[in-house]
């Protein structure tokens, strides 16, 4: 039997088997499951899987295997359940009662844990997490040819000029993707919340006049389209509500092109505008005039954040930051968090004679140094508890380094090492020199302070 179909049945063991499952998703790291009866999960058994890394209990449950083995996991769920990736199966009774229906619904939208606060990052990842795979892609084209330039290579020529192409196709559309599964993750119609990203980046726009002034396309950037997306859906379902079937197909979506177009450009355009440069300018000016301070609070209150699952909320923050100044200083800072945590694991590492923790951390280590943090996080500094405090101050003073020599990137999807290629300014060795003092960082921290080997025993 393979790796992933064992890894797949010792988790479907531990959940309640198939049948307790109703969706199936995965981001890059987690495979996320959906369960008709929580209670039929055990937690406890579930951790100690081979190949197991991590569980988080949230709205949905999150089971940390690392990335690619969590691809094929998933795929092996869904072929064993006959849920596609993402699809919810619904009640198996179909004679229920409306009063037993609205129950129903308001028990799978329950969600334990929550705050407005983290129900918002959330909704945000749930936007961009489908969309890391492309910006990784193109952040790191982008990265290898700016990189060629850098070292001397003509930008005229014609592979670079296709190579930049293919780097920048993405963020030339990307409030079009936004605007689709902003719609998509609010239930609403995709193409509608796709036309409110067209809308607002539509170059023609700079020809109107609106209030005196010229408009400028992607004034507000994705925060507009996100909100004027959000806008379509709210819109859309109270209209065809009261528009008759017969006709929906045409005046529901006509009707809400029409009032969110003319809603965007004249009041989500000047309020996301002032947002943004609210954001930007704040980002900028905490970790300008902050220096260390503010670059160590940054990256050592991060792994917090990765720890809950709500990172993701901060991508489309990385990118306006792109939109308007061409990089983003605040990904160079925050990638430090796993830095300290490699440094952590590695400090361990060295001290546990614990077999089982051990392979954990060669497991995780690899991808650890590539930037994914997780299988680190949730297989050895969690669980531990005194390392995750000594990885997050490894993390501060590797965050603050970078805030001191204002490194910044050019591109987002990617962290640790595989980050070098998207510095901006040709800051590779003062980016990488703040990776090195992070790891040591974290390293020191643990050694001296973080780990005895009684930690390990329930490992």
């Amino acid at each position: 039997m393979k790796k992933e179909e064992k890894l797949t049945q010792d988790i479907l063991q531990f959940i309640g088997g198939k049948e307790n499952i109703k969706q199936v998703s995965h981001c890059m790291t987690r495979l996320r499951l959906k369960l008709k009866d929580d209670g039929k999960a055990d937690i406890s058994a579930l951790k100690n899987v081979n190949g197991v890394m991590g569980v988080v209990v949230d709205e949905t449950l999150q089971i940390v295997i690392g990335p690619g083995t969590v691809n094929r996991v998933a795929e092996k769920v869904s072929e064993i359940t006959k849920l596609g990736i993402g699809e919810e199966q619904g009640p198996d009774d179909e004679n229920l009662t409306f009063e037993e229906k609205a129950a129903l619904q308001k028990q799978e939208i329950k969600q334990r844990n929550k705050t407005p606060f983290k129900n918002f990052l959330r909704r945000l990842g749930n936007i961009f997490i489908p969309l890391i795979p492309g910006l990784v892609a193109s952040g790191i084209i982008n990265g290898g040819a700016n990189f060629a330039k850098n070292a001397g290579v003509d930008p005229e020529t014609t592979w670079m000029q296709i190579l930049l192409v293919f780097g920048g196709a993405i963020f030339t559309y990307l409030a079009v993707l936004v605007g689709w599964n902003t719609a998509k993750e609010f239930g609403g119609t995709p193409v509608l919340g796709a036309i409110a990203g067209m809308i607002l980046f539509n170059p023609m726009l700079a020809d109107i006049t609106i209030y005196g002034e010229a408009l400028v396309p992607g004034r507000g950037g994705l925060f507009g389209v996100i909100f004027a997306a959000w806008l379509m859906t709210f819109l859309e379902k109270r209209v065809r509500k009261i528009i008759p079937a017969a006709v929906d197909i045409i005046f529901t979506p006509l009707i809400t092109v029409l009032i969110v177009g003319f809603a965007s450009l004249y009041v989500v355009m000047p309020v996301a505008g002032v947002l943004s440069d609210g954001i930007t300018d704040g980002l900028t000016s905490l970790i300008d005039m902050g220096g260390f301070i503010s670059g160590a609070v940054l990256a050592g209150f991060f792994l917090p954040l990765v720890m809950v699952g709500l990172h993701h909320g901060l991508t489309p923050i990385h990118l306006e930051l792109i939109n308007t100044f061409d990089n983003t200083a605040l990904l160079t800072i925050l990638a430090m968090a796993g830095a300290g945590q490699v440094g952590a694991a590695m400090a361990i590492y060295v001290k546990t004679k614990n077999k089982r923790l051990r392979n954990i951390i060669k497991g995780g280590l690899p991808v650890g140094f590539l930037g994914i943090g997780e299988p680190l996080l949730y297989g050895v500094t969690l669980p531990l508890g005194r390392p995750f405090l000594t990885a997050c101050m490894g993390a501060a003073i590797g965050g603050g380094f970078q805030a001191v020599m204002q490194t910044a990137a050019k591109g987002i999807g990617v962290s640790g090492l595989s980050l070098i290629p998207l510095i901006d300014d040709g800051k590779y060795i003062l980016y990488f020199l703040g990776l090195v003092i992070s790891y040591a960082g974290g390293f020191i921290f643990t050694y001296l302070f973080g780990f005895k080997e009684d930690m390990a025993k329930d490992i």
